[in-house]
């Protein structure tokens, strides 16, 4: 038996909120309730909530509605499940829509002191790969994945998370605290629901390129039924999601759920886990073929040594790696877009002190010219 849960795209999801949310709260209703092993097809929306589409331009970025990523399709009851138990979902296909963007705004951003005025480009999507007029001679391949998927916080994980959000917030962290602003549901939830932006224990944005079609993600359960959500497709990323967005999309992912009972308490899995029985893209794709890479150190513009500082030697990787792709006739806006979507920024050393290193790799086959 096949379950499916299906929403109007022409609609968003404020107008047609009985099919989702975009704050996390343990009080949302469930939706539908499926079995063990039985199979469900959702249809989720992108992570703007439908309000970008071929003809936005920059100067339209700034009357959208800012509080509403990431719009979820759920919650789904998931029989048996119960605290304590490890939620095992397996995708079993990921269908993008033919329409995808990539954008960045002021204030966001890996480079947001940088890149300090928006950009955003349009991509067809056909055949596999997508393309775009704004970043021309460029071909990306499907990697499509899920970039938001999680379960239901329980109350006192509600209370607990809000609460060192806040304290972080008030140490000059970046947070975005509860807001009810374009919160769906509204009312009491809306002031309460914990935004989906961040990652958390119960999963959520994780933005984890590997999370492809046959990918299993493992999940600790906190309130019955595990009460799961999906959104915020992907069609490609790189490792980092440099520029804030990936190749945004509406998709459509099939999904089977496992539990595995009592196996989060008993091991003490606090944090998601995942697995894929194979390549999670083919391997001329998902391993380093023919590419170009960069290398980041932690050593300040100025000459000024840091010790262990993974942040700053990414950063540094990633502005060579842009130079780079701009010596080929891109702009640094452009270059910016395509590090986001295809480069991948990984941990080289992190014990060689002080001069840990990550490199940004480029894979060269993604240029038609």
């Amino acid at each position: 038996m096949t379950q499916f849960v299906r929403i109007n795209r022409t609609k968003r999801l404020k107008d047609e909120p009985e099919t989702g949310h975009n704050r996390w709260h343990p009080d949302i209703p469930p939706i539908l309730e499926v079995g063990e092993n039985e199979n469900i097809i959702i249809e989720t929306r992108d992570a703007s909530d439908g309000q970008m589409n071929p003809t936005t331009v920059v100067d339209d970025m700034a009357a959208m509605d800012q509080k509403v990523s990431h719009p979820l399709t759920g919650p789904i009851y998931v029989q048996g499940a119960e605290e304590g138990d490890l939620l095992e979902v397996e995708y079993v296909d990921i269908f993008p829509e033919p329409y995808g963007w990539t954008r960045f705004r002021p204030g966001a951003g890996f480079l947001r002191d940088v890149f300090t005025e928006s950009f955003v480009a349009h991509w067809n999507i056909e055949h596999g790969y997508a393309t775009s007029e704004q970043i021309p001679g460029v071909r990306i391949p499907d990697g499509s994945f899920m970039g938001t998927a999680g379960v239901a916080p329980s109350h006192g994980q509600l209370e607990a998370w809000a609460c060192r959000e806040q304290e972080l917030l008030e140490r000059g962290g970046t947070v975005q605290p509860p807001d009810i602003q374009d919160a769906v549901p509204g009312g009491r939830i809306g002031r309460e629901g914990l935004r989906t932006v961040p990652p958390r224990e119960n999963a959520g944005n994780m933005d984890i390129k590997q999370l492809t079609r046959g990918s299993r993600l493992y999940i600790p359960v906190a309130v019955e039924g595990a009460l799961f959500s999906v959104g915020d497709g992907h069609f490609a990323q790189g490792d980092g999601e440099v520029c804030i967005t990936a190749i945004e999309m509406g998709a459509t992912v099939g999904a089977r759920f496992k539990v595995h009972k009592g196996e989060a308490e008993r091991r003490n899995i606090r944090n998601p886990r995942f697995s894929h029985p194979g390549y999670f893209l083919p391997p001329d794709i998902s391993v380093p073929r023919n590419f170009t890479a960069t290398m980041g150190y932690p050593i300040r513009e100025d000459g000024t040594q840091e010790g262990e500082d993974v942040t700053l030697a990414a950063r540094n990787a990633l502005l060579d790696m842009i130079e780079l792709i701009c010596e080929r006739g891109y702009t640094a806006e452009q270059s910016y877009v395509i590090c986001s979507v295809a480069v991948d920024l990984r941990i080289s050393n992190i014990v060689d002190l002080p001069n840990v290193t990550v490199s940004a790799f480029l894979p060269e086959d993604i240029f038609t010219g």
